[in-house]
């Protein structure tokens, strides 16, 4: 590397690898001394055109001093980078620091020239983009804060670049050049255009290892069994409508096929573009096959090989060094260690998993890190999937294992967007980057219901996940989610449960829910349960074991008819007799009625008696048998059916009671009807749905950030820079703390030190009585219960006694530290918080003062910044939000200055992202105002928002 003394140390930690448009990656590092010939090679393959709109005339070659200046830089005024593939450049970007006369300059001078080179080959796929963020990065750290460009006018694609970027912008025409200037602050429109790329990018990428046009399975065994060799069957029998191969080096010379599958001993020798892999090697053989599918096209991988991060730190090593090798060939990767991928699309019909069969193709889209929830989820999927009208399925399914490259992250991206998929299921046991994840999970919970379930919750993650420290508890982390729209369940049960609901059904447009069937007893624990969930059930009503299905058709249609009832829930038991409802006939009943009214939700509590559903229906299928269906065989693509007396494929924890009224053929685009096999899973179900749609209501108007006119900012800055000249981080004395929090209007009642009786009477005589006489010691600060505190000491004498007697119960005042407060209105003692942290951001939060925070674990939390109607809504969270509004005959406090003080504290944090702590409390919220008593603020050097930065993928 470069060693002259004028160039600064080699900055490792401006490599990046990112995503490009069309979802190949690309390596983006700066350029060194050692890349000459890197990029005469790279020059060499540029076209006359491309040369002449980077040079402004013909420049066929770079010649020696050329290739001397584009490869020395010291890396402060100086800088190039190079985004490669392979190890080769495929484009170069370039700035030199120039002065106010156009010359080169160092620093102070804050301008830059900018230009960008980049192959033909590559041109279209966003590569100028991506080196754009990361060149304006580097740049923005130098001290660089606006960028210069001279440009062609025929150079479109390069003016587009520019102008397509975001950035505030200065256009001009002279001597037949455009001249470019913007500047380099990240705006929100540039953000939002960052954004837009990275969903696009991700969003592609994943789209291509789900849609392959051809796939290659490497491993698959000489011999039946094996992980390869049942990958490979899988895919065959799915009926994959690409083009699929078999690979195995110890394939004797001249066999050409493996089960009916063309076989080829390397990838490489293949005559045709393989798409996606499938590896299944063992794990010391996965380098050569990665180099082989590198150098053959293959745009993306699913590692089925264990033997990586989740078996020691061995095997960590060799997950990473798997993610460099590969994405230095522009490769993605799912796995290592992964159970599989499926897409049940008839354009596809992949099935590259060590699932048996493929699930039924619907509308759910499922996420897995773990291989065996992954099969749980979709054997469950598979037997409940018939609803009351019909099925439900799967649209794509993918478990990633140890995911040391693709995550959850990327393939919401994709389900946002894909047209195929309604609702999206997720079991995840880490998430590697929660500020990222909560933000695409509130865009897409805008869009399509997220029900996620967290495994690990209470430990640490699997080792093979490569996860963020964070110092949140999980309950915090899971009302973020919550904030953010995702429908947090605890189970894969209710996992199930809510996706079937949420793909079968409207969302329900209110919490009224009406409760019709043929067993008192089950209404009423359905009204029970319903009550339990926070919803407003009317009484329900029993149609009595007589009830034909006719007799069920009115009693749904009347409900549903009714203004006053939001969502109906079906119970129903099964007789038997002469003239009782058979479960065909009841299926279609409540699916004729519910077509007439498709606004509002309906569900199925079916309760069956051990064998009574075989005797009723003769079958244990998820679907009424014909005659044609009982020799109907199963088709590619589609999971077989159980025969009559036959049982249907099982999953973890299930029980006979899970059956489910049998399905009729739905009219297109009809509702279908789930059923569950207990009122209170069904409810529950109904709940999160219920919860959900207010969210959504609720997001479509999120509120707003409100101004403050008698907020300093600036005021605020200088002394929080002056603060952290001091050291790396403090926490501010009781002056400083007052003076930070009054430049956002957040006033402190004062406490002044009281080490003798005459200090406090000194102290009160100065405050004015009544006042408060309080120990401050660690062991009794915020502790009244264990009488540390005095109260409405309203003279002198008083004060004094009291003096006496917390130095008689607690020990002497250099042990209590105690303060004199003047006395401030009563009211409710709550407490507010702001932590900024390392993974999850700015958060906010709040809470009673005392047990209900301490103990119940009652606070909520937003993230910052937030909104007026999100301060609204934080305040009326908490289980004991009661006490705010009058409860039992109190006066109710004074919500309005408590919601403005949780915007100001709010402000100051996403202000200044130096504040990393802040504490209020306790906070004395009277009928009229507020009083805080007492106050602490923590500075830091701000953490580093990579949300904030270029595009680029987890480090490895």
């Amino acid at each position: 590397m470069q060693t002259s003394p004028d160039r600064h140390e080699y900055p490792a930690h401006w490599e990046a690898d990112v995503v490009l448009r069309d979802g190949g990656t690309a390596r983006i590092r700066p350029i060194t001394v050692d890349d000459a010939d890197r990029l005469v090679s790279f020059y060499e393959q540029v076209s006359d055109e491309s040369k002449y709109y980077r040079f402004f005339a013909p420049y066929p070659r770079l010649s020696a001093k050329d290739v001397h200046r584009f490869t020395h830089h010291d890396f402060v005024d100086r800088v190039g980078l190079a985004a490669t593939v392979g190890g080769e450049f495929i484009a170069t970007v370039r700035y030199d620091r120039i002065g106010a006369d156009g010359t080169p300059a160092s620093a102070p001078a804050d301008e830059a020239e900018v230009a960008f080179l980049v192959q033909d080959a590559h041109q279209g796929r966003g590569v100028a983009s991506a080196l754009l963020e990361h060149i304006g990065a580097v740049a923005r750290e130098r001290g660089i804060r606006r960028f210069a460009a001279e440009v062609l006018p025929a150079n479109t694609k390069m003016i587009k670049v520019f102008t397509d970027a975001g950035y505030t912008q200065k256009r001009s025409f002279e001597d037949g050049i455009v001249r470019l200037e913007f500047d380099l602050e990240p705006t929100d429109r540039s953000l939002a255009v960052q954004y837009a790329r990275e969903h696009r990018a991700e969003a592609r990428s994943v789209q291509r290892l789900l849609a392959p046009g051809s796939v290659a399975v490497i491993g698959a065994g000489r011999t039946p069994g094996g992980v390869g060799r049942s990958v490979l069957g899988n895919i065959r029998d799915a009926g994959f409508t690409g083009r699929l191969y078999a690979v195995n080096k110890a394939l004797p010379e001249g066999q050409k096929e493996l089960d009916g599958v063309p076989a080829h001993r390397s990838v490489r020798d293949i005559d045709g573009p393989v798409d996606l892999a499938v590896v299944a090697v063992p794990a010391e053989q996965v380098t050569e096959v990665v180099t082989e599918c590198g150098e053959h096209g293959v745009q993306g991988l699913v590692v089925v090989s264990a033997g990586y991060a989740e078996s020691g730190h061995e095997g960590r090593e060799r997950q990473r060094a798997l993610v460099r090798h590969a994405r230095t060939y522009g490769m993605r990767i799912i796995g290592p260690n992964a159970f599989g991928i499926i897409n049940t699309s008839p354009q596809v019909r992949l099935n590259a998993s060590l699932a048996p069969e493929v699930p039924r193709p619907g509308r759910i889209g499922l996420f897995a890190q773990s291989g065996a929830i992954g099969i749980a989820l979709l054997s469950r999927l598979h037997r409940r999937g018939g609803g009351v009208t019909g099925v439900t399925g799967v649209s794509t399914f993918v478990s990633s294992g140890n995911r040391a490259d693709v995550s959850g992250n990327d393939v919401l991206q994709y389900w946002y967007e894909d047209p195929d998929t309604d609702v999206v299921l997720m079991y995840l046991e880490s998430i590697g980057n929660p500020r990222k994840f909560t933000r695409l999970a509130r865009r897409t919970a805008a869009a399509k219901p997220l029900v996620v379930v967290q495994g690990a919750r209470h430990g640490a993650a699997p080792q093979g996940h490569a996860v963020r420290a964070t110092r949140l508890p999980h309950a915090t982390v899971s009302a973020l989610l919550r904030q953010a729209g995702v429908i947090r369940v605890d189970t894969i049960t209710e996992l199930v449960d809510a996706g079937l609901l949420l793909a079968r059904q409207p969302l329900p447009p209110g919490p009224r829910v009406a409760i019709l069937g043929n067993s008192e007893s089950l209404g009423l624990l359905t009204y029970d349960a319903c009550l339990a969930e926070g919803l407003r059930p009317h009484p329900p009503q029993d149609l009595t074991t007589a009830a034909s299905a006719a007799d069920f058709h009115a009693a749904l249609s009347r409900a549903l008819a009714d203004d006053r009832c939001d969502a109906v829930v079906v119970t129903a038991i099964p007789s038997v007799g002469e003239g009782s409802v058979g479960d065909a006939a009841l299926a279609e009943a409540l699916r004729s009625a519910s077509a007439a009214a498709p606004g509002k939700p309906v569900l199925v509590v079916h309760v069956e008696l051990g064998g009574l559903a075989e005797a009723l229906s003769a079958a244990a299928s998820t679907a009424p048998q014909t005659g044609s269906d009982k020799t109907r065989q199963s088709t590619p693509g589609r999971a077989s059916r159980a025969e009559p007396g036959e049982q249907p494929p099982s999953a973890p924890d299930s029980t006979p009671a899970e059956e489910h009224l049998p399905a009729t053929d739905a009219p297109e685009g009809a509702h279908l009807i789930p059923a569950y096999p207990a009122a209170e899973r069904a409810v529950r179900a109904l709940g999160q749905a219920v919860a959900y749609a207010q969210w959504r209501r609720e997001a479509a108007d999120p509120g707003k950030v409100p101004e403050y006119e008698d907020i300093d900012e600036k005021g605020a800055a200088a002394l929080i820079g002056g603060l952290l000249a001091r050291g790396q981080g403090l926490t501010l004395g009781t002056d400083e703390t007052c003076d930070l929090l009054g430049h956002y209007g957040i006033q402190v009642h004062r406490a002044l030190p009281a080490p003798t009786p005459d200090a406090a009477a000194e102290a009160a005589r100065t405050l004015g009585h009544p006042v408060a006489l309080k120990a401050t010691a660690p062991h009794l600060r915020h502790r009244a219960d264990l009488g540390g505190v005095r109260l409405d000491l309203a003279d002198e004498d008083q004060l004094r006694r009291s003096y006496a007697e917390l130095t008689e119960l607690f020990g002497a005042p250099e042990e209590l530290r105690p303060v004199v407060q003047r006395m401030a209105p009563r009211g409710v003692d709550v407490v507010v918080r702001a932590v900024i942290d390392p993974a999850a951001g700015a958060v906010l939060s709040f809470g009673l003062a005392g047990a209900a925070s301490q103990l119940l674990g009652d606070t909520a939390h937003r993230l910052i910044p937030v909104t007026d109607r999100e301060a609204t809504s934080l305040v009326r969270s908490i289980r004991t939000a009661p006490l705010l509004f009058g409860w039992r005959g109190s006066a109710p406090a004074d919500t309005r200055a408590l919601e403005e003080l949780l915007l100001r504290v709010s402000r100051l944090v996403d202000d200044h992202p130096e504040v990393v702590a802040v504490t209020l409390e306790p906070v004395v919220v009277a009928s009229h105002g507020l009083s805080v008593l007492g106050a602490s603020v923590r500075l830091a050097p701000p953490p580093a928002r990579d949300d904030l930065g270029p595009r680029t993928l987890p480090a490895y």
